[in-house]
This record gives C-alpha cells, sequence and structure tokens, in this order.
C-alpha cells in the first residue's frame, strides 16, 4: 500500500469516525413540516413615529419573543430575515389563530383624559387640534371626547391579571407604574377629580389600539390636585379570565414599535410530518439499495466497494447536518435522499476511464489502470460538481422556507459526495487492487471489461452527429410542445406565487369534492377550489382568508364530514406572492447566467452557448410538462427544476470534457467524428449515473407519498430529458456554432496516465474505448 493509500485510509476512518460520534450523541433539529407547527412570516410596516428598518424590527423581535414566551410555547424560535421580516416558528402549536391575535396586535395602551360627551364622529379615532385626543366610544358605546394621551405603555413596569372577589369586579388587570410614570398618574388623576361626580370629565380613559378597554371614574374620595398616591392601578371591564391575561400578557409585553403583518403562515400536523419522515425513509433506504445493488452487478468488486463508500457518504453527509444544525425541512430531506443518487456519478466517471485505461493497456497493472481512471475523470468531476453548488447556492440565497433547506442539504451532499469517491472509494478500491487475488482474476474486479454498453456502441458506432441539424428540429419540436401546453393549459401556479391560502383537510367520513363544494358555497365560500388530496383528504384553496375565515370554513366541511382535522395549512400574503414569483424568475435568470460564465471559461463559448442553450430546452420541457400534466409550480418545483439546471449542465459538462481533451489530440480530425467518439466514450458513464439517480427518484416518487410526488416527478421528468439533451441538443448545437466559428482547435495537452504503464501508442489518437 502506497503512503499516499495510507493517507487517503487514515483520513477517510478520521473523518467516518468523528461522523459516527456526531450521529450517536446529537439529534437531528427537524423543521416544522417533519415535526408539525406553525410557522409565520411577520413584515413590520412604517408607521407615524418609526420607520420599518433593521434597529426597529429587532426592537419588534424581542416584543415579540415576550408576548410568545408568555404563551408557553415549547422552544419557539424568531429570528430577522432582510430589513424588516420577522420568522416565528411555533412548534406543535396546530391552531394558530390565538398566536396570531397576540403576535399581531400592536398594543399601544395609552392614558387619557376625558374631555366630555363625544362631539364628532364616533370611533373616528382621529387626531383634532394639538390639545384634543381621539374621540371614542366607551365600554357603554357611549362617544368620549378625549384628551392627548398623558401616558404611554412604556410607562408600565408590570401587569398581572386576577380575580377581585371582594370588590365584585370579577377579573382585573392590575398595573405597576415606574416611578415617573407613577408620577404622571397622580397628576392626571388629580386633575380628574376636580370635576363633580358622575362627570365624564372625572373619568380616566385607558385606550389599547384605539379601543377604550376602560374608563373608570376617580373614586369621590379623592381630593382635587391630589389625586391617587399609588404608583398603581386597576382596569376594570367585565372580563373573562382569558381576556384578562390575554390584556395582562399584551401589555406586559410591551407595544409593538411596528405594526407587523402576517405576509405567510404554514401550519402542518405532526401526522404528516412522521408519515413524511417514514415514507422518506423508505424511500431512502430502497432506492440506496438498488443504487448499490446496480453498480454492484456494474462493476462487481469495485462497484461493491463504492457501495460501501456510499454508505459512508451518508452517515458523513448526516453526520454534517447534525453538526452543523440545520435545519432539516422535508424538501431538505428529498435532497438528503437524491444526492445519494448523484454520489454515484464520481465513482462512474472514474470506473469508466479506467476501463478505457485498461482497454488500451490489457498489459497495465490494475492499480496504474484505477490511478490514471481517477486522474483522467478529476477534470469531469470538478466541473460537474461545480454546477450542482451553485444551484445549490442560488436555491440558499434567492429561495425562501424550505426551500433554503433543499439548498443548504444539496450543497453538503455534494461535498461530501465528492470526499466519499475521491477518498473513501479510492482508498478501498487501490487496497483491493494491489491484491493478487483481485488482479489476477479479471471478472471480478470489475474495470478489466469495457462493459455491455461501451462493447455495444462500439460495434455499431452510430454516426449520432453526422446529421446535427436533425437532431435539433427534433429538439425544437419538443419545445414547440412544451410551449403549446404554457399557453393553452396554463401553469397552475401554487398559493406561493400567487398569494391566498391552501389549506388540506382529513374527515372521520368520506366527502365528495362536489359535496364538499357545495356546502362551502353555502357556507359564503363560494370561489374555493376544492380537490382530492389522496388518502381521501381535501384540498381546498381559496383567495385572501384570515384564521378566523378558515376556522368558519372548517366548521362547514365538518358538517358534511363529521371530525375535521386540518393537516396543512399554507397562507401566502399577494406582496409576498409577487416577490417570490419575481424572486423565482431572477434564480432562473441568473442561474442562466452564472453557468454561461463558468462554462465559457472552462470550456470554449460555443461549448458554453450549446450547453445553456440545452439547459434553457430542459427548463421549457419540465414547465411545459407540468403544464400539460396540470401539475401544481411553486417552491418545490422551483428547486427541483434548479437541481435540473445542475444535472443537466452537469451531463454536458462531461460530454464536452471529452471532445475538447480528444479534439486536442486530434486537431486535424472533423470536430464531428471527435463529437461522434466522445458521445459513445461517454454514454455508458451517462446511462449508469441516469439509472442511479433514476433508482432514488422512482423510489421517492412511489413511496415519498403525496408530499414529494410532485418533486419527484419534476426530477423523472429532468433527468431524463436533461439526458437526452446534454448528448443531442447540447453537443449539435456546438457543431453547428463551431461551424460559423473561426477558433482554432483547443491546444493539445499531454494525455492521462500518458506516464504509467507500458503498450505501444494507439494509431487512432481518438480511440479510447475498448478493444472488440
Amino acid at each position: 500500500m502506497t503512503r499516499a493509500t495510507t493517507v487517503r485510509a487514515v483520513l477517510a476512518a478520521a473523518v467516518l469516525l468523528v461522523s459516527a460520534l456526531i450521529t450517536l450523541t446529537m439529534s437531528p433539529r427537524l423543521g416544522l413540516d417533519l415535526q408539525g407547527g406553525t410557522r409565520m412570516v411577520l413584515q413590520a410596516k412604517d408607521s407615524d413615529t418609526a420607520k420599518a428598518d433593521r434597529e426597529s424590527t429587532e426592537r419588534t423581535l424581542e416584543v415579540l419573543r415576550q408576548r410568545i414566551d408568555s404563551l408557553g410555547v415549547a422552544e419557539p424560535t424568531l429570528t430577522r430575515s432582510g430589513e424588516d421580516r420577522i420568522i416565528v416558528e411555533l412548534p406543535d402549536v396546530q391552531d394558530p389563530r390565538k398566536a396570531a391575535e397576540v403576535i399581531g396586535r400592536t398594543a399601544q395602551l395609552s392614558f387619557h383624559a376625558v374631555q366630555g360627551p363625544g362631539s364628532g364622529k364616533e370611533g373616528s379615532g382621529k387626531e383634532g387640534k394639538a390639545d384634543k385626543g381621539p374621540t371614542l366610544p366607551d365600554e357603554q358605546g357611549r362617544s368620549l371626547d378625549l384628551g392627548p394621551a398623558r401616558l404611554s405603555g412604556a410607562g408600565v413596569k408590570d401587569a398581572t391579571a386576577a380575580f377581585d372577589a371582594q370588590q365584585g369586579a370579577g377579573w382585573t388587570v392590575s398595573l405597576d407604574f415606574h416611578k415617573k410614570a407613577g408620577r404622571e398618574w397622580t397628576r392626571l388623576t388629580g386633575e380628574a377629580a376636580c370635576h363633580p361626580v358622575q362627570d365624564d370629565r372625572r373619568r380616566v380613559a385607558i385606550v389599547l389600539d384605539q379601543q377604550i378597554i376602560s374608563s373608570p371614574q376617580v373614586s369621590p374620595s379623592v381630593a382635587c390636585g391630589v389625586g391617587l398616591p399609588s404608583g398603581s392601578t386597576q382596569i376594570t371591564g367585565s372580563f373573562s379570565a382569558d381576556e384578562a391575561r390575554e390584556l395582562a400578557l399584551l401589555i406586559k409585553g410591551g407595544a409593538l414599535p411596528l405594526p407587523v403583518e402576517i405576509v405567510e403562515q404554514r401550519t402542518v400536523g405532526p401526522t404528516l410530518g412522521a408519515a413524511a419522515i417514514d415514507a422518506s425513509a423508505r424511500a431512502a433506504l430502497i432506492g440506496a439499495a438498488a443504487t448499490a445493488l446496480f453498480i454492484t452487478v456494474v462493476y462487481r468488486l469495485f462497484g461493491a466497494l463504492a457501495a460501501v463508500a456510499l454508505a459512508a457518504y451518508g452517515l458523513i453527509s448526516y453526520a454534517a447536518l447534525v453538526g452543523l444544525g440545520v435545519t432539516l425541512t422535508l424538501p431538505g430531506l428529498a435532497g438528503f435522499v437524491l444526492a445519494i443518487g448523484m454520489a454515484v456519478d464520481a465513482n462512474v466517471l472514474v470506473f469508466e476511464r479506467a476501463r478505457e485505461e485498461q482497454a488500451q493497456h490489457p498489459d497495465r497493472s490494475l492499480r496504474s489502470s484505477l490511478t490514471a481512471g481517477f486522474r483522467g475523470a478529476w477534470s469531469a468531476v470538478a466541473d460537474s460538481n461545480v454546477t450542482t453548488l451553485i444551484a445549490a447556492g442560488l436555491l440558499f440565497f434567492l429561495g425562501s422556507g424550505p426551500v433554503k433547506g433543499f439548498g443548504v442539504t444539496l450543497a453538503i451532499g455534494v461535498i461530501a459526495s465528492m470526499f466519499s469517491a475521491l477518498v473513501i472509494a479510492r482508498a478501498l478500491t487501490e487496497i483491493a487492487a494491489g491484491s493478487r487475488f483481485v488482479s489476477a482474476y479479471r471478472g471480478v474486479n470489475g474495470i478489466a471489461f469495457p462493459g455491455r454498453v461501451r462493447t455495444w456502441l462500439t460495434r455499431r458506432d452510430p454516426r449520432l452527429m453526422r446529421f446535427p441539424r436533425r437532431w435539433l428540429m427534433v429538439s425544437t419540436a419538443l419545445v414547440v410542445v412544451a410551449v403549446l401546453g404554457i399557453v393553452v393549459r396554463g401553469v397552475n401556479l401554487g398559493v406561493e406565487f400567487t398569494g391566498g391560502r391552501l389549506i388540506e383537510y382529513s374527515t372521520s367520513r368520506p366527502v365528495e369534492v362536489e359535496q364538499a363544494r357545495s356546502a362551502l358555497a353555502d357556507a359564503g365560500f363560494g370561489d374555493a377550489e376544492v380537490t382530492t388530496a389522496g388518502a381521501g383528504d381535501l384540498s381546498v384553496r381559496t383567495g385572501e382568508l384570515d384564521n378566523d375565515g378558515e376556522h368558519a370554513l372548517r366548521a362547514a366541511l365538518a358538517k358534511e364530514g363529521g371530525e375535521t382535522t386540518k393537516v396543512r395549512d399554507e397562507l401566502i400574503g399577494p406582496s409576498l406572492g409577487d416577490e417570490l414569483r419575481r424572486n423565482a424568475l431572477i434564480a432562473l435568470g441568473i442561474a442562466v447566467f452564472v453557468q454561461l460564465a463558468y462554462l465559457a471559461v472552462r470550456f470554449r463559448w460555443t461549448f458554453a452557448v450549446a450547453s445553456v442553450g440545452a439547459l434553457v430546452h430542459d427548463v421549457i420541457i419540465l414547465v411545459g410538462a407540468f403544464a400539460w400534466l396540470g401539475r401544481t409550480v411553486d417552491g418545490i418545483f422551483l428547486a427541483a427544476l434548479l437541481t435540473v439546471i445542475g444535472y443537466s449542465v452537469n451531463d454536458s459538462v462531461v460530454v464536452f470534457d471529452r471532445v475538447r481533451e480528444l479534439w486536442a489530440k486530434a486537431r486535424r480530425v472533423p470536430l464531428a467524428t471527435v463529437a461522434d467518439r466522445a458521445v459513445i466514450q461517454t454514454v455508458p458513464r451517462t446511462v449508469n449515473t441516469g439509472m442511479g439517480a433514476l433508482f432514488i427518484l422512482v423510489a421517492l416518487a412511489v413511496l415519498g407519498g403525496d408530499s414529494l410526488a410532485d418533486f419527484a416527478l419534476a426530477l423523472l421528468i429532468g433527468i431524463c430529458v436533461g439526458t437526452y439533451s446534454s448528448v443531442l441538443t447540447a453537443v449539435p448545437a456546438a457543431l453547428v456554432l463551431e461551424r460559423s466559428s473561426k477558433a482554432p482547435p483547443p491546444a493539445r495537452k499531454r494525455a492521462p496516465g500518458r506516464r504509467s504503464g507500458g503498450g505501444r501508442a494507439r494509431r487512432d489518437p481518438l480511440d479510447n474505448g475498448a478493444r472488440v
């Protein structure tokens, strides 16, 4: 065993040991879509006294944290997002009405002298002259003219709810003032005491959010100008226990520096989260087992060792997610499963290059062929993984909510897969290649024979690139069909992009869709769209609908279906929907531009343009397919689309990397001939990698449940279309562009592995294939 192999083995063992330790001692941080609960996105708005900037949003967040802590929610999470948004996560909260009511109240508390019976419009709340406050109705509905605010909620030190049995006042809220505010309270009550008993001007109005909640008269025993000496008072008003506690909570938490609006709200039932975890775990196990079996059959012993490295990849990436504290969401879980299939790609690239080296130099040692395979595949591995990392970065920076989690998971998966392939798998295969038994029995190692796909292609020698424009016409026809679907059927944008509310309900009795529509129409929800959501559940989509409206909608369904449980609830404000739709288009535009720039640097501009053209071809076809199928295009679809972009460019990079290599060796050979040979040499890798990913995606589509069905379907379509376009769209487009370009062929480079091994020089510089 060489020194380099020993270093790789020790490094792999150390990383695996640390990963196992993290896995056994730490628990994953589950997102609300996996553990159940409510997620709200609040947007702070400018007020008359403050502007929605970073500082005021931070103060608002602190007030909200005090309120939520007082609600008794276990382990709530509050974070600021951008300049004016706050993300609130409330685990196990299934009915967000109460929380939303407390969170959203501005709780602007003020104390006013009463100037007399109202003379303006009742309840107008409009400010008059400088020495006059609003005109508001009191507890009995009588209009009162109020003076300017003398005290605010900032002067209140504490607020407690208590039941007053001695005075018979029922539930009350007692307020304790800070020292300076207490002195102002004494002056305010002393001025009120100067008016006759039963005169409205002897009252003090306590106003919360432009509503008089109590306006008690100053006791007749209080002398004029003396006022109440204590720094406390009591609010009465026929409160219930819950109302008194909520009022005390709002006052004690303080006023929000800025008014807030709920622009997004998602609620997921715990049963849905548990089912999603179980379904994804089953899909991961079955898909990974099928992938491992496939690469073992194709590459035999080395394939089995790659499967061991695949298991190590799963352990490392999971430990990285847990150790970094990444919140694991449902799309993130799908990304973790998907990355298992993508982790096979680097191994397949290496093994195919090693097969080529072994076929060209049969007398070369197995270890030398394997080393040459790793060296020759490095460029394609690096380029393909960089393009996937670009897609993951765009998901993180331009996505929102669960889509960010998918981007993080995908990025970690890519890095972990490179480590497992280039360190763990390489160490295992190099150790095995040093064995006399493995070297002696060529049928055992998996790279001594060219493989069935390569053998068939070499025998048939199809000239796919003889007429490149014909393939471009086929691709154009596919794009036209997709565009017709977009125009004729339209794109079914989800509430995430349009705004509105989407709720899924589970009923104890089966309810037909038409029956549910009729019940909702009778209840005043005639514009609600009702569809089935799998397993007999109902999905209801409406426009703007507040939490009280959702409660009424659920009650209408309960009349038909008995006990009705909310399984999932998504509310997106129209402004946020516009923003998310705009960000989705920006993400796609940036993805195309960044991929073009990267490929232009790494390859010729003609190859870059052809790759991006194939990428756009894939995007249009995938969107068109979802339009024809009537599937929803939402944030999860966007995650799948950007992943397909990375996969499509990944495939094109592998093909063009081989074209560049072969063309540099045979600069006088026509490019069409070079492209034909490059395609033949890379098709085995494309087929084997695609099969590895398809096993995982089929498992997700079949076993992943309704939540992941559209995600898996989008990736299945995208991978199939991307595999086609990387060969039959990108390469023909590059040939057409090269005919109009006068750029010289790429400079000749030393062939990988030329320094090692024996064998005669090849007559055909393009012949990297097997001898059959």
